[in-house]
């Protein structure tokens, strides 16, 4: 028992804080994922030492000691995304009283993993027809599927498709009219994303980005840095526009990890799940291994209408349901994220070894 109670607590306690080894290999950055599910481990962990009658052993005082600091601090890492945390985009709350206001500048975007092996295509057609969003992202998307959704193309008159076979093609459709659409592939050659501009009924012009990079995994790529250098190309891009910027995808990272702070950082956008919850779309098959992997973060241009975490249609992921009301408040921003540290350098570095190797 002292031996098992051992193995456990020392797995938990590398597992807790592994990932601030600032190396890119696949192998340390897996462990920016699964915070909560060490977190719930970590309480198993104190409470099999106490019940075990281990509380006077002062000899494995390491083992609650480490297991109380990484409970506590994936709980630090967690904290944001419940509603103890205020908000990052706020409630709109005045849709019946400026119901026109509403109409005209609110924008609601599906944004879907569909897992290109997947054969369940009526069912995402059905999500679309049944929510009717004025944005589909759809990703992993290859000819079959492209073909499949050809049926929605007639009421989302613009488009930007390219289907791959890699699990890295993007289908991209709207109601709502877009100019300076561009397919771009920033940092592989393989692996595109999306930039557009959206137009709202009001007139007022969106930028929007559509990504998907490649993540770090022993089957995908043996390090992040491609991943990371182009999350760092768009929060920088991002930072620039004067207008409303809306950034959507599989960022195939976790809300909480380092990478995706410093995106935050360097674009100054803003995440409306902070305050709310996880959301975790990802693996929606297991339930004790899922954490937040598909994300929609907005400028201060924004406020929140709805936000849901949508019914599994075969995949992988969940789908994600976001609506947006277009009403900027220039107090907010003095609330943007801002670059902090050495981001700047950090960023810089991420963009020249991706873009070297």
């Amino acid at each position: 028992m002292d031996v098992i109670l051992a193995i456990y607590a020392g797995f938990v306690i590398f597992g807790s804080f592994a990932h601030l080894i600032r190396l890119d290999y696949w192998w340390i950055r897996i462990w920016d994922f699964p915070h909560l599910q060490l977190a719930i481990m970590g309480a198993i962990g104190l409470t099999a030492y106490v019940v075990a009658g281990y509380a006077g052993n002062w000899g494995g005082l390491w083992i609650p000691v480490g297991l109380a600091a990484g409970l506590g601090y994936q709980s630090w890492l967690i904290y944001p995304y419940t509603p103890l945390k205020p908000v990052q985009v706020p409630r709109f709350k005045r849709i019946k009283q400026e119901k026109d206001r509403v109409e005209a500048n609110s924008i609601r975007i599906l944004t879907a993993n569909v897992y290109m092996y997947n054969t369940h295509m009526p069912e995402v057609k059905s999500l679309v027809n049944r929510y009717e969003p004025d944005i589909v992202m759809v990703l992993e998307a290859n000819n079959a599927w492209k073909s499949a959704l050809e049926p929605i193309e007639e009421t989302y008159p613009y488009r930007i498709l390219m289907p791959l076979e890699n699990t890295y093609g993007m289908l991209f459709y709207s109601k709502l009219p877009i100019r300076k659409d561009e397919l771009r592939f920033l940092i592989q050659d393989d692996i595109p994303s999306i930039y557009t501009q959206v137009q709202l009924p009001s007139g007022v012009w969106v930028n929007f980005y559509g990504v998907h990079p490649m993540p770090p995994s022993p089957t995908e790529h043996y390090r992040s840095t491609e991943r990371d250098a182009e999350l760092v190309l768009v929060g920088r891009e991002a930072r620039k526009k004067t207008g409303p910027v809306i950034v959507a995808g599989d960022l195939n990272d976790v809300a909480w990890s380092h990478t995706t702070r410093l995106f935050q950082r360097l674009s100054g956008l803003f995440d409306p799940r902070i305050g709310r919850g996880l959301y975790s779309t990802f693996h929606a098959r297991y339930f004790f291994v899922r954490w937040p992997l598909d994300h929609i973060f907005v400028s201060h241009h924004f406020q929140l209408l709805a936000l849901k975490k949508l019914p599994n249609c075969g995949s992988d992921h969940f789908p994600i349901l976001a609506t947006f009301m277009y009403a900027p408040d220039p107090a907010r921003l003095d609330d943007r994220p801002e670059p902090e540290g050495d981001d700047l350098e950090e960023a810089r570095e991420k963009v020249e070894k991706a873009r070297e190797d």
